[in-house]
């Protein structure tokens, strides 16, 4: 009986040895797939945060346009503000374009003739680093009385 035992024991050797190595390949690839994702995740979380400073970008053009709407010329031409440097970032920047729409002499809720609005259009380009842009476009009605001589200008040019 012994001898039956013995010869068992020797056809298993080496046994162990095989079936460690095919574990420690199971567990080298899973760690080299683990590595691979969190670096594309920590790639793609770096994107997004250049994407939304990029969307801040062009945020901060509408409203710089939006604080010199007064200068912009009742004729229809756009006014085009090209790579102007957001305030505290070193590489995002925006460019905007703002352009007389038209008026309306007849302002529901306002006395006839007494009030008109100015329609205008607002598109502000922001850029960020990898290349990340985003492209806002804003409305603005602004309401004035029909007497002509304000910041706005005289609804006939």
């Amino acid at each position: 009986m012994m001898h039956t035992t013995h010869k068992v024991i020797g056809k298993q050797q080496g046994a162990a040895l095989v079936i460690g190595l095919v574990l420690l390949v199971v567990l080298t690839l899973l760690a080299v797939t683990g590595m691979n994702t969190a670096s594309s995740e920590l790639l793609m979380a770096g994107n997004e945060q250049y994407r939304q400073n990029a969307f801040q970008a062009a945020e901060s053009g509408i409203e710089r346009a939006l604080s010199v709407l007064p200068t912009v010329p009742q004729s229809g031409t756009p006014v085009v503000v090209a790579n102007q440097a957001v305030p505290g970032s070193p590489s995002d920047e925006f460019t905007t374009s703002s352009r007389y729409v038209g008026d309306d002499l007849n302002l529901p809720g306002f006395s006839a003739g007494k009030f008109v609005g100015f329609h205008y259009e607002i598109a502000s380009t922001g850029t960020s680093a990898r290349n990340a842009n985003s492209r806002q476009a804003q409305g603005a009605f602004v309401i004035q009385n029909a007497g002509g001589g304000g910041s706005f200008g005289s609804i006939n040019p």
